[in-house]
C-alpha cells in the first residue's frame, strides 16, 4: 500500500492500484458481495475501510489464484463467514483442497463441496505448472 496509515480509509483508485484491479471490477464486486460496503460520500465517492480492503484481497485470491467462481466465493463466505476470509487474507489455501486431511473439519467440508474431481484438479495443476515454467522462460 501507499504511505497512508493502515487504519486510513482508501479511495477506489487507491484500492484499485493496491490490488492491481480495475475500478469497474471493484464496483461490480460490490454488487455481487453484500459484505463489501464502502462508505459513500458526496458525489458517490467511495471510501474503503481496512476490513473492506482485506476482504477484497481475500476475494481476489479465491477468484484469481484458487480458481473459484463468483458463486463459489459467495458460497465460501456464506458457509465460513468473512472472518475466516479476513484472517487468511491473501493465502486462502484454507478453502482450497490440495489433499485430504482428517484433522481439518474445514478441509473435509471443502472436499465434500468441491465440484472438481481429483483427476481434473491434478490435470489443471499440471497445466498451471507448465504455464508457470513457460512464463519463467519468457521472463528470462
Amino acid at each position: 500500500m501507499n504511505s497512508k496509515s493502515p487504519e486510513a480509509f482508501r479511495t477506489i483508485s487507491e484500492v484499485s492500484k493496491d490490488l492491481s484491479l480495475p475500478q469497474h471490477v471493484l464496483r461490480f464486486w460490490e454488487t455481487k458481495f453484500v459484505q463489501i460496503k464502502p462508505i459513500k460520500r458526496g458525489g458517490g465517492r467511495r471510501y474503503y475501510r481496512p476490513e473492506d480492503v482485506m476482504l477484497l484481497k481475500g476475494i481476489k485470491a479465491l477468484l484469481y489464484n484458487d480458481g473459484y467462481t463468483i458463486r463459489g466465493v459467495q458460497k465460501v463466505i456464506k458457509e465460513n463467514g468473512t472472518k475466516k476470509l479476513l484472517q487468511v487474507e491473501n493465502e486462502n489455501k484454507l478453502f482450497t483442497v490440495t489433499k485430504k486431511d482428517n484433522k481439518s473439519e474445514l478441509t473435509q467440508n471443502a472436499i465434500s463441496n468441491n465440484p472438481i474431481s481429483e483427476t481434473k484438479r491434478t490435470k489443471l495443476m499440471n497445466v498451471l505448472n507448465d504455464l508457470i515454467s513457460l512464463r519463467k522462460k519468457l521472463d528470462n
